[in-house]
């Protein structure tokens, strides 16, 4: 009997832990509980060298990473929460010069700028540029390794955005 009331005690000290204030997900996310929708428009490419398939590649990325990661209703316009993004630069550079001063490796970095709003919690609005890369041997042609590439940085990118956003980290 003196063992239930036990129990009984711990569990109601340990509920509130449990708990907490309603706004962590086990995601990482902070998403406030009144926070219900969230609208992610079509990226905007206004990179000078452009890859076609990047900015529905970026949007589509982040509506995914969204809809697995949190509870949030994707709308199509108007949500508590949106996120507009626009590549800056799409940029191919040396990374790294050999003793004949040839490139051996060449960088591909992509510049996204965001706009995040909180309906609900403008104290959350953000404004902020990301950037990522990947190396490659200089001895392939972008064309070559693009794809890949591209598909390496957007997860990043769109890592990136979803914690300074939603995990603010």
């Amino acid at each position: 009997m003196r063992h239930t009331y036990l129990y009984i005690a711990v569990v109601i000290l340990l509920l509130p832990l449990l708990a907490g204030c309603g706004i962590y997900s086990f995601s990482g996310t902070s998403i406030q509980p009144d926070v219900k929708t969230i609208c992610i428009e079509p990226v905007v490419n206004k990179a000078l060298k452009t890859n076609p398939l990047l900015a529905n590649q970026l949007t589509e990325a982040l509506n995914d990473k969204f809809r697995k990661m949190t509870k949030l209703e994707t709308v199509e316009e108007e949500g508590d929460l949106n996120i507009s993004a626009t590549i800056e630069s799409y940029d191919v550079r040396a990374a790294a010069i050999t003793a004949q001063e040839v490139a051996a490796l060449n960088r591909l970095t992509i510049t996204v700028k965001i706009k995040f709003t909180n309906v609900l919690h403008p104290e959350d609005d953000l404004e902020q540029s990301f950037a990522a890369y990947e190396d490659y041997d200089s001895q392939n042609s972008l064309d070559m390794v693009e794809a890949t590439l591209c598909d390496a940085i957007v997860e990043k990118l769109v890592e990136d955005i979803f914690n300074a956003t939603v995990a603010q980290w």
